[in-house]
């Protein structure tokens, strides 16, 4: 079992930055690989950013790619998702998310523990 909690998120302006963080409870964080989501209004569930249980391999939405950037630090138990240049498209609930295993996936359904949002909006 693995209960995740977000924090981080915030009203920004196009451009500006902000880092998100998911703090994991468990002792098999280090055993699992993690996930970023984000969630607009009135849309579905977007994989937005992945990350392997060593933290050496990550995977990025082309849409994110170049601007956003997942680590993690198996130590303290946490994911982060640092997200540069934000534009307003980039608003939406964001969710970490682990699978429950060491393979990384991008679809959602794959996932079976998931944090309960932070809210991101960025304004034009």
């Amino acid at each position: 079992q693995v209960q995740l909690v977000e924090s981080g998120g915030g009203l920004v302006q196009a451009g500006d930055s902000l880092r998100l963080s998911c703090a994991a409870s468990g002792r098999t964080f280090s055993s699992y690989a993690m996930g970023w989501f984000r969630q607009a209004p009135g849309k579905e569930r977007n994989f937005v950013a992945a990350i392997s249980l060593s933290g050496l391999s990550t995977y990025y939405a082309d849409s994110v790619k170049g601007r956003f950037t997942i680590s993690r630090d198996n130590a303290k138990n946490t994911v982060y998702l640092q997200m540069n240049s934000l534009k307003p498209e980039d608003t939406a609930v964001y969710c970490c998310a682990s699978p429950g295993a060491q393979w990384v996936v991008t679809s959602p359904t794959r996932y079976n523990y998931w944090g309960q949002g932070t809210q991101v909006t960025v304004s034009s």
